[in-house]
């Protein structure tokens, strides 16, 4: 019997109100931050994430959080139906009742069961024992666990610049916890041998003082046949294995972008679910379009003749080669937009960004005398001070 309540609400950060939703969201984020394989080596991190497993283990179940609730604990072995007379006996309201059988006038210990001198709490101690080992059981490490959820994993998944924009079929190498093949998540093996500790029968006798108590045996929980821990995973229900994922990229994909495969993650035990896997996107370079959400970037070279007669150019977009307008008296940095050129939208359908054009003028290297004429021509006769309007504002 528990000395000691944990308060599961507060180890999954939820209220006592909390929905089965609620209490799946909290869980599921606190396990994506103290799973072991996030924090390999840091056993705060470890017995952080065994303590929120435990929470959710009760507080997603129904009949098990209407037990705790009432009782402030929970056992397997306490009827939802009784918890609240059990809770009542615990905290001195009243006596409990099994089976017809009203233990309360025990209280002052039988005839002869204690000494004298042993006070009235010495045999109800041997009956609140006995009580004890009905509620909560006798672990026994061959004793079945009930089914476990899998935890969730995360993954980055690293991926090209042209399977971001245009979308395919990519994997990624993954070590995940899988059911174990040998007991099928069981964590046992059920043996055809007769059970030592209890002879085949299945039950088991203590005594309280002069009374005699019938519980399930705890090394073969209640069949009468012996169990053992599976070889293959030790009684763990799963084993660890490298596995290769395939996994869709949708068209327009953006760097940061995670995505979830239902059931990837580690495998449940005892036929508990299996968690998902979290991919968090990382799209590659391109040695001449910078993306930025869904447009695309470029600088694009002109000549100085091209940009002050204007020009109709070609430029390479993500589809292919098409022609660009150059305004005349187009500046060098001066940005020009192809609209709908960028990429395909992955969050809003029929919807795509803009090519943006980023202008660079390239200033010609004089090789001849003629060519320097001509651009002492052009000096007087477009007589101006680029930098005077510089001085205007000082």
């Amino acid at each position: 019997m528990p000395t000691t309540n944990k308060d599961y609400y507060a180890t999954l950060g939820v209220k006592k109100t909390a929905t089965p939703e609620e209490i799946r969201k909290a869980f599921r984020k606190q396990a994506r931050r103290y799973h072991p394989d996030v924090n390999p080596g840091d056993k705060r991190a470890e017995e952080k994430f065994k303590e929120i497993s435990e929470a959710n283990d009760v507080l997603s179940d129904e009949k098990k959080r209407k037990v705790y609730d009432q009782v402030g604990f929970y056992s397997d072995q306490i009827d939802p139906s009784q918890a609240e007379a059990y809770a009542k006996q615990q905290s001195g309201q009243g006596p409990v009742n099994f089976g017809g059988f009203d233990f309360s006038g025990f209280q002052g210990g039988a005839p002869g069961a204690q000494p004298e001198n042993a006070g009235p709490t010495a045999a109800w101690g041997s009956f609140k024992d006995i009580f004890s080992n009905i509620f909560t059981g006798a672990q026994h490490p061959q004793q079945q666990r009930g089914p476990q959820p899998g935890s969730d994993l995360e993954y980055q998944a690293t991926i090209d610049f042209w399977t971001a924009i245009r979308g395919g079929q990519t994997r990624i190498q993954i070590n995940r916890q899988e059911s174990c093949p040998t007991c099928h998540g069981q964590a046992h093996m059920g043996g055809n041998m007769q059970c030592p500790e209890c002879h085949g029968t299945g039950q088991v006798t203590q005594m309280g003082g002069r009374m005699k108590f019938n519980l399930a045996c705890p090394s073969c929980n209640g069949t009468g046949r012996a169990a053992s821990s599976c070889a293959t995973c030790h009684g763990e229900g799963t084993i660890s294995r490298a596995e290769t994922v395939d996994f869709r990229i949708k068209a327009g994909t953006r760097d940061g972008q995670r995505i979830r495969l239902q059931g990837k993650g580690n495998a449940g035990a005892g036929g508990g679910a299996a968690g998902d896997l979290f991919l968090i996107v990382r799209t590659g370079t391109h040695p001449v379009f910078t993306r930025q959400g869904d447009d695309i970037h470029l600088v694009v070279p002109v000549t100085m003749v091209e940009a002050a007669l204007g020009a109709k150019v070609e430029v390479p977009t993500i589809d292919g080669r098409t022609q660009l307008k150059i305004p005349p008296g187009t500046q060098s940095g001066q940005k020009l937009r192809l609209r709908e050129r960028g990429v395909e939208s992955a969050q809003h359908a029929g919807q795509r960004g803009d090519q943006i054009i980023v202008v660079h003028v390239i200033v010609p290297h004089l090789q001849d005398e003629r060519s320097r004429e001509i651009m002492h021509e052009l000096a007087r006769l477009n007589p101006g001070d680029p930098r005077q309007a510089l001085f205007d504002k000082i």
